[in-house]
């Protein structure tokens, strides 16, 4: 009887001992991963400056290299000069001629007025000589013709004078202005591509490699370097399908490491939606050929981001709730 109450005793211990145990937080095996950003320039040339090197952090905005420009710049300064050309000629059909041209119109305008004038005064004095009968009926018809003739010129040359100070016609103003248009849609290409032969950062970052040297020739669309930005850096974990339903996005987890220190605090960004064989990278004797499902999670602060690296062993434990 003593033997058997020892025994429920020792039971009764062992499980208050197992209640106070420190409940363990389900953990899962991973690795660092970056989304990597490959820099390139839209056009083709020589590989002119190289400013940044492997491993170094750049800011946004920071020059990264520049190609040989010396023909996109020829080209724009041509395309501007094009332009220039176009928009003098549409600003020429919104005006008359110049005024030294106008000057000389109404200089024959006033010759033609004297010119009527006397012709004029001829028929008046050739009609009163006819009345006198001095003068036969032709003289008169010959003074008619020539006042006639002579207002027909004043007539002409007040209306050239008028022409003269509108500007060209719509249909040739709206062409003008059309050539102006296009010549300036030129000059905007061709200052593009002189801008694009500099690359800048999109956003700050780790330079992770590079690909050409200054001299070599790189074409168009084809990456010179590598950058690795501090907010694409993630932890790719697996996990079972009975771990999974515990799991939700925007969860809090923990990345931890060989030699990352204090532990990094992340949030579970994406979870896959089917399953998947473990990958080889993380197979153990626990885990190998088992179907699991993909998890990832990004650091909460970039300067934790910082702390991990493509492919590096990863320990993600599920933050206590």
């Amino acid at each position: 009887m003593r033997r058997q109450t020892n025994r429920i005793a020792g039971l009764l211990i062992l499980s208050s001992l197992a209640a106070c145990a420190p409940r363990t937080e389900p953990s899962w095996s991973g690795y660092a991963e970056g989304e990597t950003l490959y820099l390139a320039a839209p056009v083709a040339g020589r590989l002119a400056t190289l400013q940044v090197r492997s491993g170094d952090a750049v800011q946004a905005q920071q020059p990264l290299f520049t190609l040989d420009d010396q023909l996109e710049r020829a080209a724009d300064a041509e395309a501007e000069a094009r332009a220039q050309s176009a928009q003098a000629q549409a600003a020429n059909t919104d005006k008359g001629r110049r005024r030294e041209e106008l000057a000389i119109t109404e200089a024959q305008l006033r010759q033609a007025r004297s010119q009527a004038e006397l012709a004029q005064g001829e028929l008046v004095r050739q009609q009163q000589l006819l009345a006198q009968g001095f003068v036969q009926r032709a003289r008169v018809d010959d003074a008619a013709l020539l006042a006639r003739q002579a207002q027909a010129r004043v007539a002409e040359l007040e209306a050239a004078l008028q022409s003269a100070r509108l500007p060209a016609r719509e249909d040739e103003r709206q062409a003008a202005r059309a050539l102006a248009a296009a010549a300036q849609s030129g000059r905007a290409q061709t200052d593009w591509r002189l801008q694009e032969k500099q690359q800048r950062a999109p956003q700050a970052g780790r330079i992770t490699d590079t690909f050409f040297r200054p001299g070599e020739w790189v074409a168009a669309g084809q990456p010179v370097l590598a950058l690795l930005p501090a907010g694409q850096r993630k932890a790719r974990f697996f996990v079972p399908e009975a771990a999974l339903g515990a799991l939700r996005l925007q969860q809090a987890v923990q990345l931890r490491c060989d030699g990352c220190g204090a532990p990094i605090a992340a949030r579970i960004s994406y979870i896959a939606p089917q399953a998947e064989y473990t990958p080889p990278v993380i197979y153990s004797n626990a885990q190998r050929a088992k179907l699991v499902f993909m998890i990832e999670a990004r650091p909460e602060r970039l300067e934790d981001a910082e702390r991990l690296h493509p492919g590096q062993p990863l320990d993600v434990v599920a933050s206590k709730t």
